[in-house]
């Protein structure tokens, strides 16, 4: 387990960063909200961190967040799932988590309502999208959306909320910028021609590496892991 201690001054670090960079780019910090990525920590961080004031945690798989969401069931949170969802788990995720960040075709969307309905839940998407062209990640393409968008009409107890990416790796934050700023401009365009504007209020996009620069450059969900529980595997 992580020092409670020093969990909590990481935490209170990234708050800050979230503050000034907010600030830089003329919005209020209240805007952005953090998600806690706690994929391979235990449930006692989820814990420590909750005693904190954090409230929204990310997995990246499914049963490993059924897991925790068990194990801190006690507490008021809110669950992410934030890594590839392969359709055949749809049915678990839609009965556990609140929302799922990496939607990216039409028949997810439509499985993963299909499943909340069962469940009597209501479940935020975001779709994921691909602007890189990189092989080994998963994303829909930009014209990929208006399709997802038109089968998220027909949802009732799904909805999408926004778009999700993740840029290429790199250990220079600037090098994310064009690509958050590129997710920006598709989702106005998206709402200029026509798309449900309540459909795309949210862009999750930057991590601990990055996530000042995707503020700046308009997003409202940042997804922060390592900056907040530690480095993975020590």
């Amino acid at each position: 387990m992580t020092d409670p201690a020093a969990l909590r001054a990481r935490l209170d670090s990234v708050r800050e960063r979230i503050a000034r960079a907010a600030g830089r780019a003329g919005r209020d910090p209240a805007s952005v909200r953090l998600v806690a990525i706690s994929k391979t920590f235990p449930a006692d961080d989820v814990r420590a961190a909750a005693l904190a004031g954090q409230v929204d945690f990310g997995e990246n798989k499914v049963q490993e967040a059924l897991q925790k969401i068990s194990e801190t069931s006690d507490l008021a949170l809110t669950w992410h799932l934030v890594g590839h969802l392969q359709s055949n788990k749809a049915r678990k995720a839609a009965a556990a988590v609140d929302v799922v960040h990496s939607v990216d075709d039409a028949a997810l969307v439509a499985k993963l309502d299909e499943a909340a309905a069962k469940s009597a839940r209501r479940l935020e998407l975001l779709v994921q999208v691909d602007l890189a062209g990189e092989p080994t990640k998963h994303g829909a393409r930009p014209e990929d959306l208006p399709p997802i968008l038109e089968a998220a009409r027909q949802c009732r107890s799904a909805q999408i909320k926004g778009l999700m990416i993740l840029p290429p790796a790199s250990a220079d934050a600037e090098r994310a910028r064009p690509f958050f700023a590129a997710l920006r401009r598709l989702r106005d365009e998206l709402v200029a021609r026509g798309a449900d504007a309540s459909m795309l209020s949210e862009l999750s996009m930057g991590m601990s590496g990055d996530f000042e620069v995707a503020i700046e450059e308009g997003a409202t969900i940042v997804r922060v892991g390592s900056a907040i529980f530690g480095r993975r595997g020590l």
